[in-house]
């Protein structure tokens, strides 16, 4: 079976035609449970979300923030492994009908195996991975067996990227560009700041791909302002925070749909 792609690639499309940026969500996997993780996947959706980031949980996050390491942690506590990952991205899938990425560090797949992980993805529906900490110099042997099962591979861009660095890091990508809106890690913010407009411009005159914008957004008005000049509007923690705070899975669940709710209305009126 092949990776989805093309269904990415479509999906970025159609927002766009639809003159809107899409909204791709993170969670991760195995929180609260695996079983809970796959139930917030269909939640997101149903609420509005074009695209989905699972998350694979891990032990030495760089990019995340304290929301995301409190949810890895369960997780991880709980016993998430990557087959699991695999089948919250399989039943997320089938359930929902949209592209579904994994976002993971490189260590877990050094270790599992590029070909057994690509493979593995692309026969659960995978349309990808986000690899933030994946050096593109270093990257020829995952995009190599990513392109034989039709993943796509993303890279994040920051803004202390030099112009000569972002053409060679969108060069090495496909599915759409992951820019991060400011130099830290994870977590919703009261602005998400100019830095992010200026990057998605600097990001744009490298490359075709879509640029998506994730750190820092929270709500439906900043959704709305970074769909103003972003492809994509992408939310992590202010999700995995609905579900933190909930009293309950079922409260949680209802919670991080009502959110997708008002961020696909925020991304509607960039």
């Amino acid at each position: 079976m092949s990776g989805k792609i093309e269904l990415l690639n479509t999906t970025l499309a159609a927002a766009k035609a639809a003159d809107r940026a899409a909204l791709i969500a993170y969670l991760p996997a195995g929180f609260p449970t695996v079983d809970g993780g796959i139930e917030a996947v269909k939640a997101v959706v149903a609420g509005g979300a074009d695209v989905v980031e699972v998350g694979l949980p891990h032990s030495d996050p760089v990019l995340d923030g304290p929301v995301i390491q409190t949810a890895d942690d369960i997780a991880l506590r709980g016993g998430v492994r990557i087959a699991d990952v695999m089948r919250t991205v399989r039943e997320a899938y089938e359930a929902t009908g949209v592209p579904i990425l994994v976002m993971t560090y490189w260590n877990p797949i050094d270790r599992y195996g590029v070909e057994r992980f690509t493979a593995e993805l692309a026969e659960a529906g995978g349309a990808g991975c986000i690899l933030p900490d994946l050096p593109v110099q270093e990257s020829a042997l995952w995009r190599e067996h990513a392109d034989k099962h039709s993943l796509a591979t993303v890279f994040v861009v920051a803004p202390s990227s030099r112009d000569a660095r972002l053409a060679t890091i969108t060069a090495a990508g496909s599915g759409f560009v992951y820019a991060a809106s400011l130099m830290g890690v994870t977590g919703t913010r009261a602005s998400v700041g100019a830095q992010a407009q200026d990057l998605v411009g600097r990001t744009r005159a490298t490359t075709d791909l879509p640029v998506c914008v994730g750190l820092g957004v929270s709500n439906a008005a900043q959704a709305a302002e970074v769909a103003g000049f972003a492809d994509g509007v992408i939310v992590g923690s202010a999700f995995v925070k609905a579900m933190l705070d909930a009293p309950d899975e079922a409260a949680g669940l209802a919670a991080v749909r009502s959110l997708a709710g008002e961020l696909a209305e925020g991304v509607r009126k960039r």
